[in-house]
Formats: structure tokens, sequence, C-alpha cells
């Protein structure tokens, strides 16, 4: 039937619904069905019926098929007022008992035909055929479970602060892979000048600019990834700050930075700082289970090479290493490093490329650790600044981080109550600290495990019961490691534990827990959620572990993006004094971080609490031998 006149001349009832224009562009010759709540209406055949119910019906919702067999869904009132699709959640009926149809693009079931309703005209009514049934398939059903929040099904990320969850078949497929591929297809194609042999091979991700030289999950997550990182942005004030601030001088200006450190948020916002300054970097995670694919995607999209996943193997892992340090035309002359892996691997493959580097910058007590024994074996030709134990690092995000993480991370994974729970922290350090409080916060009854008689007396005058491992073993709910040490947690331990067990680790090093030995024959491994295993004994036993032993507060959750600025503004002011210090102030050694810029990092984060501080006057200031712009305490003092 014509859309605009009916055979007598007349309008026909479908063209007064819209004032004798096409209910929407295009759809002239495609079938249109009026969907109400409980009737669909195919306006087509049946269009005396479908104008009549119009005029006492709330105003419906337009269905479209296309020649796809796909249903565009948009409601009735902007498909007569405008050319334009819009969607459908900005329509509210008047109705309060219409239920409209999903928004977005749905197929719709061959069940799916417009109700016959009783009355003196029999309507004609013809078969909406789908591209599907032509094929003689059936269209794919959704289930219940594939409608939950991203939060929960999404099966890349337990944390809510990463939203890379996908069904695409793609997921199965590793990046790396996906890289590699199609990087031969690439050759391939040179070779054969463009022949068809290459036809369907793996297609090199690109951003928008057509750059490629990075290997994430997904470049089409960079959208999510770029909110978070502007979230995260907000809650990095003195990161923020100093970046305004050295932005116009720009002393990072030459600086090539090989970077691994957990690839999150706030790591982007330290990337695009360092850019800020005029760093060159080439970045890749120091952890396979705590990047954001999103985050990542994000920084790809900007330019940015970048070469991380969540969910890497080991394989992968060192592969992402080796491509953040050589590329054809760049070799870096910084390190940043939290763990020590990218330093080991310069060191050890790269003994040229390691010489040229003008210094080095780690976080991680592990990788302090590396450092000071290549120091003490004369095998470190560069200097390094140790931030780990700078104030603003110890103090700060060793301490209130994990105080906060720790309870995020296991609450998130494990669903249990820590009221009267028996838990056991092996380690006191700050990171140890942090985590105790918390836990006694919530009603658990905490002992600690030491092996520094000063750690363990701060512990008992704090409260806790400093006990050995193997003491409480049986008893306990829970058995966190913080130490930075290897194996405080042996088979011997895991055998000996209670079922139900929790087991984790909030130290850098995926060393504190023997896990090598839970992957024999007679034990099995139940993979519960992301991150979450049951090992089962061959008695019925079972212990949870979480994330496999590595970090679990990066793993299965997130860390204060606040706490993290302070740790993150360390690191660039120690990478700038490192750049541009002169010849012969930093020999081949570890350094901490000067007394000053500590205080200056702390001072740039104390407008966010509107802090006020006091001044020293000339004849204070003379008293106790300081200038009155500080550093206000030696190098010896502790905090």
């Amino acid at each position: 039937m014509a859309a605009a006149e009916a055979e007598d001349g007349q309008l026909s009832p479908r063209a007064s619904l819209n004032h004798g224009k096409p209910l929407h562009p295009g759809t002239a010759n495609r079938p249109t069905v009026l969907a109400y709540a409980d009737e669909a209406i195919l306006i087509d055949e049946d269009v005396d019926y479908a104008a009549k119910v119009a005029d006492k019906r709330p105003l419906p919702t337009v269905v479209v098929q296309d020649m796809s067999g796909e249903m565009e869904l948009l409601p009735m009132k902007s498909a007569m007022s405008s050319r334009r699709p819009r969607s459908p959640s900005t329509y509210i009926p008047d109705d309060p008992d219409f239920v409209p149809p999903p928004s977005g693009k749905r197929r719709m079931s061959r069940d799916v035909t417009p109700r016959r309703r009783s009355r003196d005209v029999t309507p004609r009514r013809k078969q909406i055929s789908f591209m599907d049934e032509r094929r003689g398939k059936t269209p794919p059903k959704r289930s219940s479970r594939s409608r939950r929040s991203v939060s929960q099904s999404s099966t890349d990320s337990y944390s809510s602060a990463s939203y890379s969850g996908s069904s695409s078949d793609e997921d199965d497929v590793s990046p790396r892979e996906k890289h590699q591929d199609a990087a031969s297809a690439q050759v391939h194609s040179v070779h054969t000048n463009g022949a068809s042999g290459n036809k369907g091979r793996a297609k090199r991700q690109t951003n928008a600019k057509g750059f490629s030289d990075f290997c994430c999950k997904n470049i089409r997550q960079a959208a999510f990834g770029r909110r978070e990182i502007e979230i995260a942005e907000q809650e990095m004030p003195g990161l923020m700050a100093l970046r305004k601030r050295a932005s116009g001088d720009t002393p990072l200006k030459g600086a090539k930075i090989a970077g691994c450190t957990h690839l999150t948020a706030q790591a982007a916002v330290l990337i695009e700082t360092l850019v800020a300054c005029g760093a060159s970097v080439r970045w890749c995670a120091c952890n396979i289970y705590s990047t954001q694919n999103e985050v990542a995607a994000a920084l790809a999209e900007a330019g940015y090479p970048i070469f991380a996943w969540r969910g890497e193997t080991e394989d992968d892992f060192w592969w992402c290493i080796e491509k953040s340090i050589s590329s054809e035309g760049w070799q870096p002359n910084m390190i940043l490093d939290d763990g020590g892996d990218l330093t080991h691997v310069m060191y050890k493959k790269h003994p040229h490329m390691f010489g040229m580097i003008k210094g080095i910058v780690e976080e991680s007590v592990t990788g302090v650790h590396r450092l000071y024994q290549l120091s003490k074996s004369a095998k470190l030709t560069v200097p390094a600044m140790n931030v780990n134990d700078s104030v603003t690092k110890q103090k700060f995000d060793n301490l209130y981080s994990c105080r906060e993480s720790v309870l995020d991370a296991l609450k998130r994974t494990t669903d249990i109550m820590f009221g009267g729970k028996h838990v056991v922290v092996c380690g006191y350090g700050e990171v140890g600290k942090g985590c105790c409080s918390a836990l006694r916060g919530l009603g658990a009854i905490v002992c600690v495990t030491e092996i520094d008689p000063i750690c363990a007396l701060q512990a008992s005058m704090e409260g806790f019961k400093v006990v050995t491992l193997s003491e409480v073993i049986r008893q306990v709910d829970v058995v966190i490691t913080a130490s930075g040490n290897k194996n405080v947690v042996t088979r011997d331990h895991l055998d000996r534990m209670k079922t139900g067990c929790v087991v984790c680790n909030m130290g850098h090093s995926n060393t504190e827990i023997d896990v090598d030995s839970l992957r024999t024959p007679e034990l099995t491994w139940e993979k519960v959620r992301s991150q979450v295993d049951h090992v089962l004994w061959p008695d019925g036993k079972r212990i949870i572990l979480l994330a496999e032993g590595r970090l679990v507060n990066l793993s299965c959750s997130s860390v204060p993006s606040f706490v993290v600025s302070i740790t993150a503004a360390t690191q660039a002011l120690a990478l700038i004094e490192l750049f541009n210090a002169p010849a012969g102030r930093y020999k081949q050694d570890v350094y901490l971080l000067p007394k000053k810029m500590d205080e200056y990092v702390a001072s740039l984060h104390l407008p966010a609490f509107d802090a006020h501080l006091t001044e020293l006057s000339d004849e204070q200031a003379r008293y106790l031998g300081i200038g009155k712009a500080g550093p206000f305490k030696p190098n010896y003092y502790r905090y």
C-alpha cells in the first residue's frame, strides 16, 4: 500500500498518522509495527485498525525492521516530529502501566507476531520475515545471566575500577597473538605485493589517527578509560598541580622514559604528566592482573606506546617489557620501575643500553633490594633513586592506601564478615600496620608475625599478639603476607590450614606464598571468580587463594587515587631531579629522595584539606638552625 495516498486518492490512515509523511526515513517500503505493552500492530497491513487505536492509546514505540533483520526502536513522537532517530529513553509515556521495549537494537524471535484483536473489519496479515529465518537460523536467545551489570558479569575484572568486559569471541585470543599475527600479515602483504593470500588474517589495532605501536586488549574501550582517567585526575590534586607548574618549563624535554608500573587510571595521570613535562614514554605493566584494560586503551588512543592487558601470561609479561624497551629509532635514557623487572631485563639483555641510562627511579621494596644488591657488587653503573623508602611513600602510600584497599579487596573477592575472625598478618612494616589497623577496626582478632624486634615491639604496644606462623596456622581464618620476603607461607603451612582459610598477599612480590608447591597432581584447582581460586586437598579440605599470591589490592580492587597522587608526584620529581642533575652530583649508587622534595610533595596536597601551615619567625628559625622554608627535619629523622 502506498505510504502517502490510498487507491481512492484520499490520505490513507497510515499517512494521517504522520501528516502524510513517512513514519521514519527509509521506512516506506518496510513493515512497521506499533508496539504497545500488550499488543503489536503491523501498520502496513492493518492501517485502519492502527489509525483507530492510535487515537485512543498512549503514544507507542515505533519498531522499524531494516534489511538485516535488526529492529530499530524509537518513540512514535520522535519518529513523527523529526527525521533523526532519538533514544527511546527520552520518551516518557503518559500511561503508568505502559512498559516500553528495551532500548537499543534487539533481534526479535520468530514467535513475536502482532496479536489480533476482535473487531468488525478482519485485517489482512503478513508474516514478518527475518534474515536469520531465511538462512535457516534461529536468532540467539539472551540469557538472564548476560543481563547483569557489567561489574558483575565482567570476566575480565572483578574490580569496580575496571569495566573491561566483553562477550566477543575475540576475547579468547591473546592481544599479543593478534598483534604478532597482524605484524606477520603486514610483512606477508609486502612480500606478496598485497596478494589476496593475506585475506582473513588478523588486523592490527589502530587508534583514530592510525597509530599502531601498542598492544592492549581492545582499543574500542578507550572512551571508558578516558572517563576513568578524568575521575582519577579529580582525586590527584598534587600531581595535577605539579603538571600545571612544570609543564611550562618542560623539565623533562629530551627524556625518554621506559616505564613498568601498575597500569591503572592513577598511573595514566602520571604518564600524561610526564609527557606534559616534555618526556616521551613507552610503558608496560609490572603485574599481570592489575592492568585496567580500558585505561590502557585510552592511553593507546592518545598515542602512547602501551603494552599491557589484564591476565597476561608470564611469557606475555616479559614480551611486553621487551616491547617497552626496544623500538626502532627510540632508546630510553630513564627508567621508572616498580619491582625491578624492567631494570633486570635491560641489565641482563641490553647491557649497552643500560650503560646509557641517566637514572633509575624505583618504587617497590623488591626493586630497591635488587638495586642495593647491584650496588654492593659494584655492578650498578647508573644512579638510582629509592622512592620506596621516601617519607611520602612509606608513611602515606604504604600505610593509608593499604589500610583502605585491603578490606576492599577481601570483601569483593570473598564476601566474608571479619567480626570475630582470626587473622594473621605476616610483617608489621608500614603495609602491615595499615592492614592490622583496618582489620581490627572491623572486629577481627589480629596477630602478627615479625623478624624485626623493633617492629615486633611496635605491634605489641599496639595490642597485637606477636606469634610465629606455625603456632596459629591451624586456627586462623585469614592469612595475609606483607613482608616482601620469600616463602613466608610454605607448603607445610598450607597443608596445616583449616578448610575455608583465605590466603592472600599484600606485598609487591608474588614469592611470599609458595604457590608453585600447590600445582601438583594430588591437588585440584577450582576457579570460583576472577582472581579467586579454591585449592582442594584429597581429603576434601579447601583453601581460598586470591590473585594466585600476587598483590591482592591492585589485582582484586582499587586503591585510593589521592594517596597514589602523593607517590606519583614523588616519582615525577625524582625523574626530574635525576635527569637535570649536573654531572657528579649523583654517583653510581642508590639514593634516597632529598628531604626538601618530600616536603614539597606534601605541600602540594595540603590545599585539598584547606590546611594552613604556620610560618617560623626569623628568631625561631635561628634557634632551630634551619631555614624558614625548610627542610624542617634532618635526614635521620624518623616520622
